[in-house]
């Protein structure tokens, strides 16, 4: 089979020539695990961490040998599992950039193919979706009322937020977005009320005016000056979802600084997000978003590719800020 492996080492962000697509062994099937056909790979900038020994203290790939991590939806090829039979549709985030992945018997779910296309368990069903739901409703408790703004709208994360946030009765949903095709995005797909283009040069005059009455939840995707500028349109008692610092995860500069007088000061409440704490939580995620994905309330977004090949070029450009929606990489049919 084919999968795709480190070029070298990786001193800085990862571009598409640090990657290689190379043959390797189709993989055994694990004791009480499964080997699964991959149709979908998700490439998400956490990765990029992960590639260079940054993320959670996980191991980088070894460079020729081990297959680029990433979460698949597929089909069983082989199951010596008594929770899945070969033909059964699955999500695992113990996937990778390969045609087939061995996969451990409690590291999969099975999905039903009719909510929606199995793409989108990669998507707003999968874990961006979960980190979106767990921010929104678990942690800010967005609900009647509220003023919510999230930056990277366009992306999987920050497009889903939004629209559970919405879902939840925000009255106002304004997002920030890289450019105005992305802008465009987030107002006439996710139904934004605003969206702030983050890359011009009066964004932050445009974010007082789309937020006249001040904002009471923020979810922050992207790092410290968005984070600065929204702290200073938050109202008093206000949430803070802190989830991503896509600005700041190939920097080689100090880790970036939370203004703690700010803070105080709005007495705001401040919430770390990892996506992980969450994971026994899925089945009530699904249970509560998978109902307005089948009937067309929560909008799929996808910047797709076909082939492993074209999988490094994709996550060059998620690295560049320049994916619109979802990256996905369809391996298989």
């Amino acid at each position: 089979m084919k999968q795709v492996v480190l070029a070298h080492a990786l001193t800085a962000a990862p571009t598409a020539a640090d990657f290689t697509l190379i043959d390797a062994p189709y993989p055994d099937c694990p004791q009480d695990g499964l080997v699964v056909e991959v149709a979908h790979v998700s490439l998400d900038p956490y990765v990029g961490s992960r590639l260079r020994g940054r993320h959670m203290g996980e191991p980088a790939p070894r460079p020729g040998l081990d297959p680029i991590p990433g979460a698949v939806v597929g089909r069983v090829a082989q199951s010596r599992s008594p929770r899945a039979r070969e033909g059964d549709a699955i999500h695992t985030m113990q996937g990778a950039w390969a045609e087939a992945v061995a996969v451990s018997g409690d590291a999969f779910r099975t999905i039903d193919p009719s909510v929606a296309p199995l793409s989108a368990h990669l998507g707003v069903l999968g874990m961006p979706g979960l980190t979106a739901w767990a921010g929104v409703a678990q942690l800010a408790k967005v609900g009647a009322g509220d003023v919510f703004l999230v930056d990277a709208a366009a992306g999987a994360v920050g497009g889903a937020a939004g629209q559970i946030a919405r879902l939840k009765g925000a009255s106002r949903i304004v997002g920030l977005a890289g450019g105005p095709r992305k802008c465009a995005i987030v107002r006439d797909q996710y139904g934004f009320d605003a969206c702030i283009d983050a890359h011009a040069q009066d964004w932050r005059a445009a974010l007082e005016a789309a937020t006249p009455d001040g904002v009471s939840a923020h979810f922050e995707n992207v790092g410290q000056d968005i984070l600065l500028a929204a702290l200073g349109r938050l109202r008093v008692n206000g949430r803070i979802v802190l989830c991503g610092l896509a600005a700041h995860y190939q920097a080689d500069a100090p880790p970036a600084q939370i203004p703690i007088g700010a803070i105080i000061g709005k007495r705001a409440q401040v919430f770390g997000l990892v996506v992980y704490d969450f994971y026994d939580r899925w089945a009530a995620f699904l249970d509560e978003v998978a109902p307005f994905v089948r009937a067309g309330q929560l909008k799929i977004v996808e910047d797709r590719v076909h082939g492993l090949a074209a999988a490094p070029a994709l996550f060059e450009k998620l690295m560049r800020g320049e994916n619109v929606g979802k990256a996905v990489v369809t391996v298989a049919p």
